[in-house]
């Protein structure tokens, strides 16, 4: 009887190493959200999003022993993969408890742009601090959330929570139900970690579930944190005074979003959005990009700052990457006017702006007040600055002309899916985030239109084929959308509005355009 338990034993420590070995990961997000890669032999492959489903992230979450799934992702949302492919398509039927146990199908001509992401609710969370970087640690087993007791609780245990839920570095690791008692199990004490541990899964714990006092739950406070958007992605928010701030766009930089990226361990910075809050961080972070964390970074005060932020630059309107262009000169945002204005100093702006190359730029009659009597002409740049700041010093006058500067970056708008930028399915962006258009009344004059404000020629009229590229993820933006063929861009033609659709991705629209003009 020993003897066949004692092998029973080694079956099961041969199986568990069997699937360590063989086990999927998610990357360029967190244990629980981020690009699939699933290994074969030696290499890390990822999988296309072609016909990735719901069913397909049941399993992937379960293996992970993760959430639900939240969200499927295609076209590379967590960037693209710089090992092989997946050369067949995945068909789960959603109750596998290992996604090597999948069947398989056919085989795909995907390349790295189709790389599909999936996003699991988390195992950890923060609760009652009205924030998810600060809270109440509960974390989730048997299906059931549970807290942790503060008996050995400290910040280097708090440091890895921070960590698996991007919120930047720990602050403190509060006792003694800081943050209120919770209700249900008590599932840890006594949990051990170094502070480099990816996930508080990954510490040294004595088992779960435990005889303790709802009076001793553990907390955390973290140190910084986005909102609005994803774990990577929304405005970004420090702690002060038990409360967030937000901090202010006006002299916030690519330096300073490189920081904050890398302590929140999400890549490179796409973009730099301004955005707000009521309460407002009333310093200046100057970072040089190779800090750590924000809090390495020198604090000056706002009114000293200021100066030294001349030649930021934003759209204004509902579109980040499209809209009239305000400069900061002279510690006042003025509008720009079209004269002596290029397509040279619009690249720079883009540029600047994260937004991709320009596709034009024109004279349009200001829409907001604010300002409106402060403006600024003579602009000259060569085309190659990183920053509207380092071209020439403008002149600044009152706005006597109504002729003031708008600009569309390629940013706005984009075909995805075929490997090149004159064919796809058309995403706009909106609100933060790419979303779809709806095929629903689409016709070759709204894909002439589209082809126009991509520089991409004609639109050919073989494109009727519902989803021909994919379906989508995230948002559809459009629906109904009605141009008369001659419209320089896409936002020129009618439409119910934002978000205003009865779709399903499967009903997504892809253009092909006949190229690059």
């Amino acid at each position: 009887m020993i003897l066949f338990r004692e092998k029973y034993r080694i079956l099961l420590d041969t199986l568990a190493i069997f699937l360590m070995i063989y086990s999927i990961r998610l990357v360029g997000g967190s244990l629980c959200s981020g690009r699939l890669e699933v290994p074969h032999g030696n290499t890390w492959h990822t999988v296309c999003d072609a016909a990735f489903d719901q069913q397909d992230a049941e399993v992937v979450c379960r293996e992970l022993n993760c959430g639900a799934p939240v969200q499927v992702l295609g076209a590379a949302a967590f960037d693209k993969g710089d090992a092989q492919m997946w050369t067949q398509e995945i068909q789960c039927r959603g109750d596998e408890y290992q996604f090597a146990l999948c069947p398989t199908s056919l085989s795909h001509n995907c390349s790295h742009d189709s790389d599909v992401s999936v996003v699991c609710a988390e195992t950890v969370r923060l609760v009652g601090g009205n924030s998810r970087c600060a809270g109440r640690v509960e974390v989730l087993h048997d299906g059931q959330w549970g807290t942790v007791c503060d008996v050995g609780w400290d910040l280097p245990d708090a440091a890895v929570v921070c960590r698996e839920l991007g919120c930047g570095e720990a602050l403190s690791a509060p006792k003694s139900a800081h943050f209120g008692e919770g209700s249900g199990p008590i599932w840890i004490s006594d949990l051990v970690c170094t502070g480099s541990e990816s996930t508080l899964m990954n510490c040294r714990l004595i088992g779960w579930g435990i005889e303790a006092n709802h009076a001793e739950d553990a907390g955390v406070i973290c140190s910084v944190r986005l909102v609005g958007g994803s774990r990577c992605s929304g405005r970004v928010e420090v702690p002060h005074n038990q409360t967030w701030m937000s901090v202010c766009d006006a002299a916030f930089d690519q330096q300073d979003a490189e920081v904050v990226c890398r302590e929140l361990d999400c890549g490179a910075p796409v973009q730099v959005l301004g955005a707000g809050s009521d309460e407002i961080w009333a310093d200046v972070f100057d970072c040089d990009g190779n800090e750590t964390k924000l809090s390495e970074c020198s604090i000056s005060s706002w009114n000293s700052s200021l100066a030294l932020h001349d030649g930021l630059v934003r759209l204004s309107g509902e579109r980040q990457c499209e809209g009239e262009v305000e400069v900061f000169v002279q510690q006042v945002w003025r509008r720009v006017l079209l004269d002596s204005w290029s397509l040279t100093e619009s690249s720079v702006v883009c540029r600047q702006l994260g937004c991709g190359s320009v596709l034009n730029f024109y004279g349009s009659s200001s829409s907001s007040p604010e300002h409106s009597h402060e403006c600024v002409t003579g602009f000259q740049c060569s085309g190659s600055e990183a920053h509207l700041g380092n071209c020439s010093s403008p002149q600044t006058l009152n706005c006597s002309s109504t002729q003031q500067l708008s600009t569309t970056c390629r940013g706005s708008i984009r075909l995805v899916g075929s490997g090149g930028d004159c064919a796809g399915r058309l995403e706009v962006f909106h609100s933060g985030s790419w979303g779809t258009v709806c095929d629903d009344s689409w016709d070759i004059k709204d894909a002439h239109v589209v082809c126009r404000q991509l520089q991409c020629g004609v639109a050919l009229s073989n494109q009727q084929v519902p989803a021909w590229f994919g379906p989508g993820s995230g948002p559809i933006w459009l629906d109904e959308v009605e141009c008369e063929g001659n419209e320089t861009s896409l936002w020129s033609c009618s439409s119910p509005g934002w978000g205003k659709h009865d779709c399903q991705h499967k009903e997504d629209v892809g253009v092909v355009c006949s190229g690059k003009q």
